[in-house]
This record gives C-alpha cells, structure tokens and sequence, in this order.
C-alpha cells in the first residue's frame, strides 16, 4: 500500500475510534444523568411526605383556628395518602402537593404566625415546617435541572441517531407549586425565637 492509502486508513481508524469514545462516554454520562434523576425523584418523594407530615401535626396541635387546621389537615392527608400510591412526576400527585402549598398559604398568614410563634411548641412547629418546604423546593429543583440536563443531552443528533438512551423513557420535570408560605417566609427574614 502506499503513503497515501496509510494515511487514509489511519485517518479512518483514528475518526472511528474517537466516534466510539465520545459514544461511550455520552453513553455513561447518559446513565449516571439517568440515576440521579431515579434518586432525585426518591428524595423529592421524601421531603414532599416530610412536608405533610410537618403541615399535618401543626394542624393538629390544636394552634390553628379550627377552619385552617382542618383545610391544612385534609390537604396534607391526601398528599400523604397519594405518596403510597404515585412518584412526584404524577399529574394527581402533584396536583394534591399544590393543594398543601396553597392551605399552607391561606392558613399562615404573617399574623397567625407570629400568634403560634409566641408558644415555644408552636414555634418548634413552625421551624420544622419551614425546614421541610425548603427542603422540598430544593430538591424539586433538583430533580428538574437533572431532567433539563438529560433532556438537553438527549437531543443532541448523535445521540438521537446512536439511540444512546437505549429504550430509557423520556424524563419528566415535577411541576408543583412549592413556593414557602408567605408567613413562613416573613418568619426566615425575622430570624429564629
């Protein structure tokens, strides 16, 4: 063979194997997105049950008027209740986490905190569910700037065409409404009793 035709098959070999480098290692990053984004689920499913547990024993501590208590009650039962059942990429589920955001938000104004605020139980109360909504958020974020990496990788041509993802299902962002409630909001910027 001559000089030309060593080039060309060096220059073929070398392309190929930069081609399979770049395919295994998409490939494993592919999967270790795909991981996180199994364990992100798991921790948001966590912290999201942490937070009605949270809003469910402040409604039953008797601090609440009786209307709030019971809309924070029911709202976080049901959330507790569809945990059994539904990951946090559920429509259902995080319609009913929604639910517990917004009777978190009608039941703790920045009023009625400082009211629960004055008993040292109260206060404890309103300090773990303040840790719990911040958790929760932090983790639903979490969870979705994972998806919006694998999705973003995913779309890239070569991937599509290679079918790297394998048969992997399309990953889905978890839209809730996790916003602290404003009380409970007002009580961070004041600082802890």
């Amino acid at each position: 063979m001559s000089g030309q035709t060593w080039a060309l098959v060096i220059g073929v070999v070398v392309a190929l194997a930069l081609l399979v480098f770049y395919a295994s290692s998409t490939a494993g990053r592919l999967d270790r997105l795909h991981r996180r984004i199994d364990t992100a689920v798991l921790a948001l499913d966590a912290q999201a049950l942490r937070r009605s547990a949270a809003a469910q024993e402040l409604a039953l501590s008797g601090l609440l008027d009786p209307a709030s208590a019971l809309l924070v009650a029911q709202a976080a039962h049901d959330a507790r209740e569809a945990g059994d059942d539904r990951t946090m990429i559920d429509v259902q589920r995080t319609q009913l986490e929604s639910d517990v955001t917004r009777a978190l938000q009608a039941a703790l104004t920045a009023e009625d905190v400082e009211e629960i605020r004055a008993d040292p139980a109260g206060a404890v109360l309103l300090e773990e569910l303040q840790a719990a909504c911040i958790r929760a958020q932090l983790a639903r974020r979490f969870l979705n700037d994972g998806v919006r990496a694998c999705r973003q990788l995913r779309s890239q041509r070569l991937v599509r065409w290679m079918r790297l993802a394998g048969r992997t299902p399309w990953p889905q962002t978890s839209d809730w409404d996790d916003e602290v409630p404003t009380g409970l909001a007002v009580l961070s910027a004041q600082g802890s009793p």
